[in-house]
């Protein structure tokens, strides 16, 4: 490497102060090296590249865009730009549930008559109310659509053992044929809509018993229906080219669902596997996902502060638990950050369980405020900085109080994302091939460093 390439460091740093998010600029400079500093040093190793990054995005469910509904135009202008625009969080990727979910202000299925065997009662009106619309402004303002993830929470109740959408209960043996057609004729509606569906999973959370929109599947249960129906169904319809994601709940038990579906028969069905981040942190769970299925995509489906974990009032001083989370994903091989609702409202719903969570923008239904979050300018580090393409390389630091990642973007430039987790300044001596720079992070602190 050419030592005269990276000379200058472009430093933003987000901090909170007084309960607010606050953004700083700086800039230092690369030199050389000429004591050999050892102490509180980060390496970069832009030679050692890795997985490429696609892009982050997040939520449109029906609570975010009935909330997006009440607000008037100008406000639904602010918050789309503010979300996607290249200058700002630069969201390139939706998620969007097939029919209800928690995250819904009623519980609804496109179809819900057991004799209705060619789907001749679907319908897709539910879905048009709220998210297509919202939807359809992001695709205006845009000039295309961002690609979609979609995922089922429940099958129709009448598909079920438990006879209900919400408290778990399996799909009936007898339905899987019907359900994957099912869930295939979703995936039409939405291309026939003008979007491209770029990925499905094939059930949220399967582990998860909720008092909301649910349905269990065992290892078994998922890979039979993934092998027997739903994959041949898609490619009988022509959706063949739609990435299948495994598992897409807790990191826990990511390797186990991984390792007891994919075979030879399978492999070729699946793209990856989907987590959640809300059993803790076990980023090893992903490494040995990457280590023993190298092929495979890792991506973030959701993430959010829950309410009934992290109350209101606590928000400012755990937010800095979802950046930790994802440098920690990041450096163990996740390509795609999906955030949960893009907008909630005052309460953090509605939702019709009552189970409420923070968001990056919050509208108040009362005095009709559009309320940015101090969670935005720390997901802006990472969604603005990290370009689509770029190489994730490899770096070392000196102590486990640092977060951090590295990448090399499309533009040339280097890439280094630095959190700070503990509460009292942390000195780093940043080191890249026999030049350094030193700066001191505050704690809590997330810097972007732009390095060219």
């Amino acid at each position: 490497m050419n030592e005269k390439k990276y000379q200058s460091i472009e430093v933003s740093t987000v901090t909170m102060e007084e309960g607010k998010a606050r953004e700083r600029a700086s800039r230092l400079l690369l030199e050389a090296d000429i004591q050999g500093i050892e102490n509180e040093v980060l390496n970069l190793y832009p030679e050692l590249t890795y997985e490429a990054f696609e892009a982050f995005g997040g939520a449109a469910t029906d609570t975010a865009a009935y909330v997006y509904s009440l607000m008037n135009k100008e406000q639904r202008k602010t918050l789309l730009e503010r979300y996607f625009l290249p200058e700002q969080l630069r969201y390139g990727v939706l998620r969007v549930h097939m029919d209800s979910c928690d995250f819904s202000t009623e519980m609804y299925e496109a179809m819900s008559d057991p004799s209705d065997t060619r789907l001749r009662t679907f319908s897709f009106e539910r879905t048009r109310k709220y998210i297509i619309p919202m939807l359809s402004d992001i695709r205006e303002l845009l000039g295309t659509a961002p690609p979609l993830m979609l995922s089922p929470w429940s099958p129709p109740a009448f598909m079920k053992t438990n006879g209900q959408r919400k408290r778990g209960g399996s799909l009936k043996k007898e339905y899987r044929s019907l359900w994957a057609a099912y869930l295939c004729r979703y995936i039409r509606e939405f291309i026939d809509s003008g979007f491209a569906v770029q990925r499905i999973s094939i059930q949220n959370e399967p582990k998860a018993v909720q008092t909301w929109d649910s349905c269990v599947y065992t290892a078994r249960e998922e890979k039979e229906f993934l092998r027997d129906f739903l994959w041949p169904r898609m490619q009988e319809e022509g959706l063949g080219d739609i990435e299948i994601f495994l598992w897409d709940h807790n990191k826990e038990r990511v390797y186990e669902r991984v390792r007891d579906i994919l075979d030879e028969d399978t492999k070729k069905m699946i793209t990856g596997a989907a987590f959640h981040w809300y059993s803790g942190d076990h980023f090893e769970a992903l490494d040995l996902v990457r280590r023993q299925y190298p092929h495979l995509k890792l991506i973030q489906s959701e993430s959010c502060l829950e309410y009934s974990k992290f109350r209101p009032e606590t928000i400012g001083e755990n937010i800095w638990r979802l950046p930790h989370e994802i440098i920690g994903d990041l450096r163990n091989g996740m390509v795609a950050f999906y955030d949960w609702n893009l907008i909630v409202d005052e309460q953090g719903g509605p939702n019709h369980v009552g189970n409420f969570c923070h968001a990056p923008f919050l509208f108040d239904t009362k005095t009709k405020e559009l309320k940015e979050q101090a969670i935005c300018p720390y997901f802006r580090q990472f969604s603005h900085y990290i370009l689509p393409g770029s190489r994730r390389i490899a770096s070392t630091v000196y102590t486990k109080d640092l977060d951090h990642v590295a990448y090399r973007r499309p533009d040339g430039k280097l890439l280094l994302l630095l959190l700070n987790t503990v509460n009292k300044t942390r000195r780093v001596n940043l080191r890249l091939e026999d030049k350094t720079a030193s700066m001191a992070l505050p704690c809590y602190a997330l810097s972007a460093m732009v390095i060219e």
